[in-house]
């Protein structure tokens, strides 16, 4: 007697949608089954603030994809918002820019990441003035994984070329999320 069940499963898509898959038990499947694209395809960034004599709001979205299990790439957009203020200086500017990265998986937790940013900003020194800053940012970082494809990281990165409009010093410290559909 052959049996057969009914499964659904649920993904996020564009819109929500669903799929219904009758299957025939006696089928034996040979191979494993192909990832789709949806599998590949995380997303994720940085939300930062911080209040008192320097106010910083960090936005950073990023879209990445999985080539491998070890390996993934993506590329990400970033707002920043800068005020210091104390008796003597009041500055303020918007810092725009994007990023390009790299990561590699030495487990399921544990990564090396690389990344080129380029940001737009406004000079200290010069105020009105913009300049764009590129940066190489290579580091280690650590995946907590809270379902398949979603987890919060946190990074431990280096600038290999800091310099005195970089808005961030050595080390650099990164908590963000990822979450895959």
């Amino acid at each position: 007697m052959r049996k057969s069940f009914l499964y659904i499963s649920f993904f996020l898509c564009s819109t929500f949608c669903a799929t219904v898959v009758a299957q025939d038990s006696t089928m034996i499947r040979k191979h494993p089954p192909k990832k789709d694209l949806s599998d590949k395809i995380f997303f994720g960034g940085n939300l930062g603030l911080q209040f008192g004599t320097v106010t910083f709001a960090d936005i950073s979205p990023l879209v990445g994809y999985r080539f491998t299990d070890k390996i993934s790439a993506g590329v990400g957009v970033t707002y920043q918002y800068y005020h210091y203020k104390d008796r003597y200086i009041n500055f303020e500017t918007n810092v725009y820019g994007g990023r390009v990265f790299g990561r590699y998986n030495f487990t399921e937790s544990f990564f090396a990441h690389l990344e080129y940013e380029y940001l737009n900003l406004e000079t200290f020194d010069f105020p009105g003035k913009r300049i764009d800053v590129g940066s190489l940012l290579g580091g280690v970082g650590y995946m907590q994984h809270f379902g398949r494809n979603s987890g919060i990281m946190a990074m431990v990165l280096y600038n290999f070329t800091e310099s005195a409009y970089t808005p961030y010093s050595n080390p650099i410290f990164r908590v963000g999320f990822v979450v895959g559909f």
